[in-house]
């Protein structure tokens, strides 16, 4: 008598839960539609622009967040290293390389939902082009790690997880459908715990 509607509740437990997992992790997901990536580093250049997918919309109303539109800039997320591991607080990395041309830029560490990891007010927790010391060949780099480093330092406090974002302003990869073709820094890993 019973087991008619219980199949019914099974497959339609089957079918919602199935439904909305699948559109948690369209949402979820880095790469995919609408997304770019370049390396380590993934972006969603339409995001803020009208020809949005309906998936990079979805994105951008899940992540509660204002994007920059095409002539404004751009936000590369790195959430692993060059070996594909996730990028982890307590080891350190070094970032270095060439980053696509921009006005400015920044580069900070943040939480996966995207909030800035501020560490101590007395240690650096980000850096803008223009307060960023480069190599004598033109290319930046900065260690990114829990204890001090020589040169150039981004403090992580202790957070698990975390993500790299680097923000380009003013820059034309932002409208280039050629951004592929850009360089990106190298995200790699150099040691955890005290090494």
């Amino acid at each position: 008598m019973f087991r008619v509607p219980f199949l019914v509740a099974i497959a339609l437990a089957i079918a919602f839960g199935g439904g909305i997992a699948s559109a948690i992790s369209a949402l979820n997901a880095s790469v995919g539609a609408g997304a770019i990536q370049v390396g380590v580093w993934h972006a969603f250049p339409k995001a803020q622009t009208a020809q949005a997918d309906p998936y990079a919309k979805a994105h951008r109303a899940r992540t509660g967040k204002l994007l920059y539109g095409s002539a404004e800039g751009l936000t590369f997320t790195a959430e692993t290293d060059e070996s594909g591991e996730r990028l982890i607080a307590t080891c350190s990395y070094r970032v270095h390389g060439t980053p696509p041309p921009a006005r400015i830029f920044t580069l900070y560490a943040a939480r996966r939902n995207g909030t800035w990891l501020k560490p101590d007010s007395a240690l650096p927790g980000a850096y803008n082009s223009l307060a960023l010391p480069r190599r004598p060949d033109g290319q930046i780099e900065v260690t990114v790690s829990p204890t001090a480093k020589p040169f150039n330092w981004l403090a992580l406090p202790d957070a698990g997880n975390f993500t790299l974002v680097l923000t380009l302003f003013d820059t034309p990869a932002a409208g280039n459908s050629g951004l592929i073709s850009y360089d990106m820094p190298k995200v790699e890993k150099i040691g955890c715990g005290h090494e």
